[in-house]
């Protein structure tokens, strides 16, 4: 009897003893502090809800979220179980050994097929067509734009741009109606102006605005798989198109040097500006009546074509990825099977999250859920990255220094700037040994 008693004691603080280790595991995933951030948090809290496992979203200011995450890599420390980083952080994380490889997890839930294969090539592969995976494709983004509504559909001023440029005012169709558009709302008289683009330097702010109007241009920035540079990010079309950007520039508000994602969302609600560039996840502001008056008359759309019909975006957006020093990889590798399920990719787009999943963007709730999300899902069929090579930081900061005093101080020539990027990248790609001869 009491050795029954005993078994069932025994049993009973067995599943207590499992339970409390459930309760008492907990996984760390790291990110940059904003609203997708939040939004990953609420999602995150049905899935301690469902397993007892406490998943904390915890984060840093974007200014020095890389420097902090490499530091952590560099230590080979364990404060992070996973990571949520920037599609150029590939490369880096990939072949210095801070991720761990995905190939098999992908190839086990057939997830070339489920997300969207911008998404997969951005977020997910390196190098390029290896179908080596990892990270799995978690916030998608894109360089979009904003514009007030409301401007563009009053009569007296599509009767008076229609007199000035010979055709109807509307979303733009190309880069000449964009620069059309911002010439047009330009006056300073009435602190009114007409565009609001990328100009910060610190990071990826200016490199992203350029590059997706070099993109549509004709353009590239190099061919990423032999890194070849000379003749391509200096061509004729790359140095159109760096010359457009400069163009759009002088159509700016004062002061305008130095701008990123919050001074260019400050430009719609402000009544600064009549167009604005941003990502799509600073978008939902723009949105929500609280946090722009003028939320009803405001409209998006995706990345206007270049003069020859060429079609991009910058991809934004970041895959989660598991950190190889994490001391609870089998935690995390369960908890990234939740995480691509249909279901829950479901709800993470419901939160306001930007799925990857192709199902979900090609469905009609998805496209009309939100005013923007229509321009979201079309920008996600033409996105174009950045280098991912591990020496991208260098990279980025070898091309702000060269677009910045061009662009916002006017000093130099579109050729003399891309010139210049060309015999930064060559000396930094010579310094890697990229190239075999």
């Amino acid at each position: 009897m009491r050795k029954g008693i005993a078994t069932v004691l025994a049993g009973a603080g067995l599943v207590f003893t499992l339970a409390n280790t459930a309760l008492a595991e907990e996984l760390t995933i790291f990110w940059a502090e904003w609203d997708p951030a939040n939004y990953l948090q609420e999602l995150v809290n049905d899935y301690t809800k469902e397993t007892g496992v406490k998943v904390t979203v915890e984060t840093t200011p974007w200014s020095d979220f890389q420097t902090k995450t490499f530091r952590e890599f560099a230590a080979k420390g364990d404060a992070y179980d996973m990571v949520v980083g920037d599609s150029q952080w590939l490369g880096a994380g990939s072949t210095q050994g801070h991720y761990v490889d995905l190939t098999g997890f992908f190839k086990k839930h057939d997830l070339e097929k489920v997300f969207l294969p911008a998404t997969v090539v951005g977020y997910a592969e390196y190098p390029i067509g290896s179908h080596k995976y990892w990270a799995i494709p978690l916030e998608g983004d894109a360089n979009g734009w904003a514009y007030r509504k409301d401007w563009f559909e009053d009569p007296k001023e599509k009767a008076a741009f229609k007199a000035k440029y010979g055709y109807e005012l509307g979303v733009p169709k190309d880069y000449k109606q964009l620069r059309d558009i911002a010439e047009f709302f330009y006056r300073p008289a009435q602190k009114r102006y007409g565009i609001a683009i990328y100009t910060d330097n610190s990071y990826d702010a200016i490199a992203m605005g350029v590059e997706q109007t070099i993109f549509s241009y004709g353009g590239d920035l190099g061919e990423y798989a032999t890194y070849k540079v000379k003749g391509v990010v200096n061509s004729k079309p790359a140095i159109e198109g760096l010359e457009a950007y400069r163009e759009l520039y002088k159509f700016t508000p004062p002061g305008w040097g130095k701008s990123f994602f919050l001074e260019d969302n400050q430009a719609i609600t402000e009544d600064l500006a009549a167009m604005s560039m941003n990502f799509f996840a600073f978008f939902p502001a723009l949105a929500n009546p609280t946090t722009n008056k003028h939320a009803s008359g405001t409209g998006f759309f995706a990345n206007p074509a270049g003069p020859t019909g060429a079609h991009f975006a910058a991809l934004g957006g970041q895959g989660i990825s598991i950190v190889s020093y994490s001391k609870k990889r089998d935690a995390s590798m369960k908890f990234l099977e939740w995480f691509v399920k249909d279901s829950t990719q479901k709800k993470w787009a419901e939160l306001g999250g930007y799925t990857c999943s192709k199902a979900i963007l090609e469905s009609a709730d998805f496209r009309k859920a939100t005013p923007y999300n229509e321009a979201f899902y079309q920008s996600m069929l033409m996105v174009k990255d950045f280098w991912a090579t591990p020496e991208y930081a260098e990279l980025l900061d070898e091309l702000n220094q060269r677009l910045y005093p061009f662009i916002v101080d006017g000093k130099g020539t579109a050729t003399q700037a891309l010139d210049g990027v060309e015999a930064d990248w060559t000396k930094t790609f010579q310094k890697y040994k990229r190239y075999t001869n």
